[in-house]
């Protein structure tokens, strides 16, 4: 489709276009200095043998040409590696290097320093500047956003636009309410939906030669590397490798979050830092479910967030004492079945900008939750049998709908059908030994 607007200016075109690692063409743009970078190389041919120059490009994350063919010539004249020979196709980068014996005594004692051996780190600065650009790029919440978000679920109207306005402050959100009414798939939702696009974090940071890995592979979902996303300028130009794409993270943790987990974690065998699970979800949302289940006090849980949540900075703590400013731009959602009056006092709680309850599905929307459930399973519907299981189950024992309960009683009765080789339908034999296997009289 063609437009008759007239393109963008460059400076409009730089204003819209998303952050992207900037390309590296030298050791100045890493923002390392050499020393850095060979004490890595050398502990990466240490660790791997014998390793080609694109091998170990292919490791640091950094390239061969500007930066690790300098790097290498350096270890070469110090006689720390040496040259065994040549791969075949790959020019001066095919080169294979082994380490000296004098490698072999300097690098037992960068190994005592720190036996990290991955991704070259980013500085401290470039990190700050560039989670403080992307956070520009989250998605304002609107009825529309949110109905993509949260159509796949029944709720109201009052709670789209409760939570809507929770995810457009960018700071706090309580979920409370009774179990299995969707407090956690809400989370989830918003944060895969709503919060943005896609952001690029470092594989690791440095803070004055120490080492703090972000990335991770269990919490962090890659994504591709779009062309599109790149102003025009930028197009064909190999940004810098030490950053990765992934989506907008949502980090969930429950009763095993502990306040030790909510800092640096330092390895004393390997000497380098893990991020704690906020950095980690730095530009997402980190769901504490189970809120008041945890080994720490909810009291001194929340306290936790009293600065980041005002302030937008978080401060951890290095090994060394050194404190040092991180950017918190997280949304803190926490989850809970308990009754929020058991947990904190009122004072507390107006800390948390917006509490929301969960409660349990009207008449209507649990129909319409079975239904969908039903469509979901491929178990077909039958108005008869849903109006017996009502009747028999939920009326008689006084129970309360719980929009979970559809989807745990359909797998029930699957399971039955499936032994007793039945075709799977609403009858009421059926519809009693789910329920009966599934309920619990407590």
């Amino acid at each position: 489709m063609t437009s008759r607007t007239p393109p963008p200016s460059t400076n409009t075109l730089q204003q819209q276009a998303p952050w992207a690692p900037p390309p590296i063409r030298n050791i100045e743009d890493t923002g390392l200095n050499q020393v850095v970078i060979a004490d890595l190389a050398l502990k990466v041919i240490y660790f791997g043998g014998v390793l080609t120059g694109t091998r170990v490009s292919e490791i640091i994350k950094l390239p061969w040409v500007g930066v690790l063919d300098s790097v290498l010539e350096f270890l070469k004249r110090e006689k720390l590696v040496e040259v065994k020979g040549t791969a075949g196709g790959l020019g001066e980068a095919g080169t294979q290097f082994q380490i000296t014996g004098a490698g072999l005594v300097k690098v037992k004692e960068i190994l005592e320093r720190s036996q990290y051996a991955g991704a070259a780190p980013v500085t401290l600065e470039q990190y700050i500047n560039a989670m403080k650009a992307q956070n520009r790029g989250r998605i304002a919440a609107t009825p529309e956003v949110m109905k993509r978000a949260l159509g796949h679920l029944v709720i109201s109207e009052k709670m789209y636009s409760k939570v809507g306005a929770a995810v457009n402050s960018g700071k706090s959100m309580f979920l409370y309410g009774a179990p299995g009414n969707g407090k956690t798939t809400i989370s989830e939702a918003v944060g895969r939906v709503v919060l943005g696009n896609d952001i690029w974090i470092p594989y690791a940071i440095d803070v004055d030669g120490q080492v703090i890995r972000i990335f991770d592979n269990v919490n962090h979902e890659v994504t591709e590397t779009a062309e599109a996303d790149m102003p025009a300028r930028q197009v064909g130009v190999k940004r810098d490798p030490r950053w990765i794409r992934i989506r907008r993270p949502v980090i969930i943790v429950g009763g095993e979050l502990t306040l030790d987990g909510l800092d640096l974690i330092y390895d004393p065998i390997n000497k380098f830092y893990e991020a704690p699970y906020q950095m980690k979800c730095n530009g997402g949302m980190f769901l504490i479910d189970d809120f008041g289940r945890q080994q720490v006090r909810p009291r001194d849980l929340l306290n936790r967030w009293i600065v980041p949540l005002e302030k937008a900075i978080d401060y951890l703590t290095l090994a060394t004492g050194r404190k040092i400013e991180i950017p918190f731009n997280v949304l803190i959602v926490f989850s809970t079945n308990i009754d929020p009056s058991d947990l904190v006092d009122e004072a507390f709680l107006r800390r948390i900008r917006h509490k929301i309850e969960v409660g349990d599905p009207t008449p209507q929307e649990f129909v319409e939750i079975f239904k969908r459930a039903c469509q979901a399973k491929r178990v077909p519907y039958d108005e008869n049998g849903l109006r017996y299981l009502i009747q028999e189950w939920y009326i008689k024992k006084e129970r309360p709908f719980r929009s979970v309960h559809p989807r745990d009683i359909l797998d029930q009765l699957l399971d039955i059908a499936r032994y007793l080789n039945r075709p799977p339908a609403l009858q009421s034999d059926l519809i009693d030994m789910a329920c009966d296997s599934y309920f619990v009289q407590l």
